[in-house]
């Protein structure tokens, strides 16, 4: 048991990336469904190849009619940010606040000179990190083209009594995974737009850019509405304090309605977690497998809920629950 469990803490960075490509796959799969359903093709390697030509056409095309329009937005927040910090010191010292401020800035550009000197280092990761997605985005087609096979194969290595309550797990997991993805897809459209609809009321620069941030936060639940906010507070300065206080409000607002009614509408489709156990998961695997953990904390945390509920109440403890998704049993819990 020691060494078994030496080996998945040794393998831990590996067995994120095939989850990775399994969410991939999930994704692969909802599309060629969702195809095959609309064209009437019958053939599910045709379906495959159009579903992942179609992706790329998308994230390409995007790209062409976007990029150049994304490039300028991002190259207007970088040249923001300086008039926008400075803006910030002349306020605090407007108000008596400026020798913290002036230390905690001097911290802040010692740290980036400090990310400057180790960007080879940053290199290598980069590189290391297409080289994994390259990886991942092969697993992911090599399993959305024959699921069955890699299904059928785990189940042969499990005894008799546990093949049933696997394959029901499995059921489960592809359930949460298909509808968390269709939930999280609308969800970040409409943190996008609205995002974008009310940095451009509020006349803060590079309102398209700052969107899109958000828009591809939002896959981070609970932090990632935050976290898209600072850069957006940053630039508000350079048209006014007041302007600042508003784009507060206004992701404020944007975050309350990602937690009250678009998460919830997410959940409603996948698994109903409690809001405190996915924020803690998401710290969880940042701590664990950095960056990439917390992008994927949301389905990972839906797939060990459903585990959780699935073997170990239900089939481990005999206690009569319903696992999230089934309508066939009340919550007796």
């Amino acid at each position: 048991m020691a060494g078994i469990a030496w080996m998945l803490v040794q393998l831990a960075g590996f067995l994120l990336l095939v989850f990775a490509a399994v969410v991939l796959a999930a994704i692969f799969d909802t599309m060629t469904r969702g195809l095959c359903r609309l064209t009437g093709l019958r053939s599910r390697a045709l379906g495959l190849t159009a579903s992942v030509v179609a992706l790329f056409a998308l994230i390409l095309g995007t790209f062409i009619l976007l990029g150049a329009q994304l490039s300028r937005e991002l190259d207007t927040i970088r040249q923001s940010l300086p008039p926008a910090i400075d803006s910030i010191e002349a306020l605090a010292n407007q108000i008596g606040a400026d020798g913290s401020l002036a230390n905690l800035i001097d911290r802040g550009t010692r740290d980036i000179s400090g990310l400057a000197a180790r960007l080879g280092d940053y290199a290598m990761a980069i590189t290391s990190g297409v080289t994994d997605f390259v990886l991942v985005l092969a697993g992911a087609i090599f399993i959305a083209a024959n699921p069955g096979v890699y299904r059928r194969g785990l189940l042969l290595l499990l005894p008799g009594r546990a093949v049933q309550p696997a394959d029901d797990f499995l059921d489960d997991a592809s359930r949460g995974l298909r509808g968390w993805m269709l939930g999280q897809a609308v969800s970040s459209l409409v943190v996008g737009v609205l995002s974008w609809i009310g940095l451009s009321l509020l006349g803060v620069p590079a309102s398209g850019g700052l969107a899109v941030i958000a828009g591809l936060l939002d896959v981070i639940p609970m932090v990632g509405p935050v976290i898209a906010g600072v850069p957006a507070v940053l630039l508000a300065f350079t048209v006014s304090p007041a302007a600042a206080l508003w784009t507060v409000v206004l992701y404020l607002v944007i975050q309350q309605l990602q937690g009250n009614y678009l998460q919830p509408m997410i959940q409603k489709h996948a698994v109903n977690v409690p809001p405190a156990v996915l924020l803690f998961a998401v710290l969880a695997a940042g701590i664990l497998f950095g960056v990439p953990g917390v992008l994927l904390a949301a389905p990972l945390t839906i797939v060990v809920f459903l585990f959780v509920q699935r073997i170990y109440v239900r089939e481990l403890l005999c206690k009569p629950i319903a696992v999230a998704g089934e309508n066939s049993l009340e919550d007796r819990s």
